[in-house]
């Protein structure tokens, strides 16, 4: 978005529903502006008797030209500009001549005051732009500034999980599933493929290859099963989901708590599988194995029942309610 000054209208605006008590996200709101932008108006244009407008734009629009004339004061003054001319060819930054300038200024009664800025400008006019390439950058004017790139849609026609139904979130019903992959581990390629069941907290697993192959291992975990969602990440590999034909939401980023059910699976993988640990040394059937015994421990949430019971008491049923 490029940035354009406050209007009169804008800080009139601004002025009423200031004194109105509006906070500053229901002032920007009303505005279409950014907060910061808001707060830094508010900030350098308000007195001790509040906000004036009126004050407010004649005090802008003087401290714009003021800032277009730092760079002609230079030339304004031959002995300042012999000053910087003379520093900047011993290799000052003008940072450095200014602070310099500045402690001068109070010893000998320098009524003369310049900013780096002020001498940016300088350097970058016609004037004083042969003393560019003493300075550090070798820069012979200001960069332009670039327009942000439009962001890459890795993840095409994603649903967040803020339109997931309430009724998944609260676990009312089965067939709701989460997954992620295990990481890539040192010394190897391969990694693991899982997906929890949310509900009765069932989890199965695959190894794979390589990263990418994820899609087709989450479609080999699924594919005898009665999905009714699947809940990914925004990670690369799950870019393809719609190979899968299911229902799936995404995480926002850095939202991992959003699929934490599958995080704690993965937590108790890893009291099996370090983290540190090559997955060369695990074959499929040593994989599971280990979630075969994780599924066999009852747990406290579910009545001291077991994952695999629970898991397989509905969907057994299921499928006989079903050929039946």
């Amino acid at each position: 978005m490029r940035y354009t000054h406050f209007s009169k209208s804008e800080r009139l605006e601004l002025s009423i529903l200031r004194k109105k008590g509006y906070s500053i996200r229901a002032i920007t709101s009303a505005l279409q502006r950014s907060p910061a932008s808001v707060s830094r108006d508010i900030s350098r244009n308000e007195r001790y008797d509040g906000y004036d407008p009126h004050y407010a734009h004649v005090r802008t629009r003087t401290r714009r030209q003021d800032s277009k004339y730092q760079g002609m004061k230079v030339c304004a003054h031959p002995a300042l500009q012999t000053y910087i001319q003379k520093k900047i060819r011993k290799g000052w930054s003008p940072d450095v001549i200014t602070g310099t300038r500045n402690q001068e200024r109070k010893k000998r009664g320098i009524t003369v005051a310049i900013t780096a800025k002020g001498i940016y400008k300088y350097l970058y006019s016609p004037y004083g732009q042969w003393l560019c390439r003493y300075l550090k950058s070798g820069q012979y004017g200001r960069k332009k500034r670039r327009g942000k790139k439009g962001k890459k849609i890795l993840i095409p026609k994603r649903i967040s999980t803020d339109e997931r139904p309430l009724m998944i979130t609260t676990r009312k019903r089965y067939g709701d599933f989460e997954g992620d992959t295990l990481g890539v581990p040192k010394y190897t390629r391969a990694t693991i493929v899982a997906v929890v069941e949310r509900k009765s907290r069932f989890i199965l697993a695959k190894k794979i290859p390589r990263l990418k192959y994820a899609v087709q291992g989450f479609d080999a975990l699924l594919a005898l099963l009665p999905v009714r969602s699947l809940t990914l990440d925004n990670g690369v590999e799950n870019a393809r989901y719609q190979e899968l034909g299911v229902l799936t939401y995404f995480c926002h980023p850095y939202s991992s708590w959003e699929k934490g059910q599958i995080e704690n699976a993965f937590q108790i993988i890893r009291r099996y599988i370090p983290k540190k640990a090559s997955l060369v040394n695990y074959s499929p059937e040593d994989i599971s194995a280990i979630v075969d015994h994780i599924n066999s421990i009852p747990r406290k949430i579910l009545n001291y029942r077991s994952p695999k019971e629970v898991f397989e008491e509905h969907f057994l049923k299921r499928r006989c309610c079903t050929s039946g």
